[in-house]
């Protein structure tokens, strides 16, 4: 008998962290002794029941002294061994469980805009009813797995924080930006939910960890954008001085960092326009127009009426300089002095022939009314 006395049933050091450990085998010798932690409960299951429980403690696995355990006796041995499974199930919190993944693709109520939330963090587990625990889960979740159980709570707990941010983000009493500012708020109801579905599995979470729900990268730049515009259009009045704002710093960034040449100068007068149109001085004033080249000054110059202008009996040479102003005879184009092409077709213009005095036969300038040879006054 003092041989068998010499047997320990006890959890291994590689076995302390799981939730439930079983024993490996299923043949307990009598009179063996069996090593209970303060953190925890053994029960002997057979055929699915639990028929009985060992508390913390050093217990003699015998039928005299554990009456329960006349019903596991194997009398193929003499009585010598008990047919049982034995679990060992700690009752300790077991914290920084981690959980995390999608929750849903929602619509934030302010904005309007369609974003994904997700959720990334940590949890404590514990049991509630051992007996409860076993019998639920035994069938169903491999015990030599110590990530079994906490997996399936990690399901749970994401299903049931889908069910809360969902509801809680669509009824408009969380936004979607700054959700967390409520994780206290969140973190109860979750916790709530989370623990009426663990009920039947004799299981509890007592708390969560560090956690935080947050936007897919993409959706949160997006919201950001959005709120940065309205803000935006909210100071400048309206979206087209905003859009023309937009539009003509964009073009001197491209134009301060020398990329986009042609799209740079284009968004620029696009914007200096859009601007332009704008009521009010302020703003038409810190863009003025862009000066006109020499011959557009030139042409608007004739174009315009002058106030000393002569009637339309004046004779061509009282007109002034505007009167030598070549015509082309191709295409009746108005030329600048002193062009020998036609500005509108090419066609060369034939050089004047020189004034020259009718009397000595010397050549006068244009302008010259008197000889500077013999002083014979130049016909009209």
């Amino acid at each position: 008998m003092a041989w068998f006395e010499r047997e320990f049933i006890a959890v291994p050091e590689t076995g302390k962290k799981q939730l439930v450990y079983k024993w490996p085998d299923v043949n307990i010798r009598r009179y063996s002794r069996a090593i209970v932690n303060a953190d925890q409960t053994a029960l002997f299951v057979k055929s699915g029941q639990v028929l009985g429980t060992l508390g913390p403690g050093r217990h003699r696995i015998d039928a005299d002294e554990l009456p329960v355990l006349g019903a596991l006796v194997d009398t193929l041995t003499g009585g010598n061994l008990y047919r049982a499974e034995l679990y060992f199930v700690s009752t300790r919190e077991f914290a920084g469980i981690k959980f995390g993944g999608r929750l849903a693709d929602i619509a934030d109520p302010i904005s309007e805009q369609i974003v994904t939330l997700r959720v990334f963090g940590e949890f404590a587990l514990s049991v509630r009813d051992a007996r409860q625990l076993i019998t639920s889960l035994a069938g169903s979740t491999d015990l030599h797995d110590p990530a079994g159980i906490e997996s399936w709570s990690a399901d749970l707990l994401l299903k049931a924080m889908k069910v809360a941010v969902t509801q809680g983000v669509s009824q408009g009493e969380w936004p979607v930006l700054g959700l967390s500012g409520l994780l206290p708020v969140i973190e109860q109801a979750v916790v709530q939910q989370t623990n009426t579905a663990l009920y039947e599995y004799g299981l509890r979470i007592p708390r969560l960890g560090n956690f935080d729900i947050t936007l897919a990268p993409e959706d949160a730049d997006r919201l950001k954008r959005l709120a940065k515009d309205v803000t935006y259009i909210r100071l400048a009045g309206d979206f087209r001085q905003y859009a023309a704002g937009e539009m003509a710093l964009g073009a001197g960034q491209g134009l301060a960092s020398g990329h986009g040449h042609d799209g740079g100068f284009i968004g620029a007068a696009l914007g200096i326009n859009a601007l332009q149109q704008q009521p009010g001085p302020a703003v038409a004033g810190n863009f003025p127009p862009p000066p006109s080249s020499p011959w557009q000054q030139h042409q608007q110059r004739r174009e315009e009426p002058s106030a000393t202008a002569l009637p339309p009996t004046a004779k061509p040479a009282e007109l002034g300089p505007a009167a030598a102003d070549p015509v082309c005879t191709a295409c009746a184009t108005v030329n600048p002095p002193g062009a020998k092409f036609c500005v509108e077709c090419g066609n060369r213009f034939a050089p004047a022939e020189p004034a020259r005095c009718h009397e000595c036969d010397t050549e006068m300038l244009p302008t010259a009314r008197f000889c500077a040879s013999c002083g014979t006054r130049r016909p009209d």
